[in-house]
């Protein structure tokens, strides 16, 4: 479901400097949008650009190897990681 099908519930609301209004509108206008529009439509291409950047991860052939390789070994609890789990439990309340 995309933005323009969704009950429209929640408000965002900008102050910008004259200059920056007037390019907004210009190119709401180049692009036969309304300035709200125009500004939606771009906010959520952006944010879809930003969260597919830090929710994927690009590996050449042989970090993907070495990663996958990781994945597979079996996990080896050491000291260190104890320690990590019961600091880790100390400090997070809900789970």
């Amino acid at each position: 479901m995309d933005a323009e099908t969704q009950n429209k519930n929640e408000r965002i609301n900008l102050r910008v400097k004259s200059s920056a209004k007037r390019l907004i509108d210009l190119a709401a206008g180049f692009e036969g949008k309304t300035v709200s529009n125009f500004i939606l439509t771009s906010a959520l291409k952006h944010a879809e650009k930003t969260v597919q950047e830090h929710q994927t991860m690009t590996l050449n052939a042989e970090n993907s190897r070495i990663f996958f390789d990781a994945l597979d070994d079996p996990v080896c609890f050491n000291q260190k990681l104890t320690a990590a789990f019961e600091e880790y439990d100390k400090r997070v309340i809900t789970k």
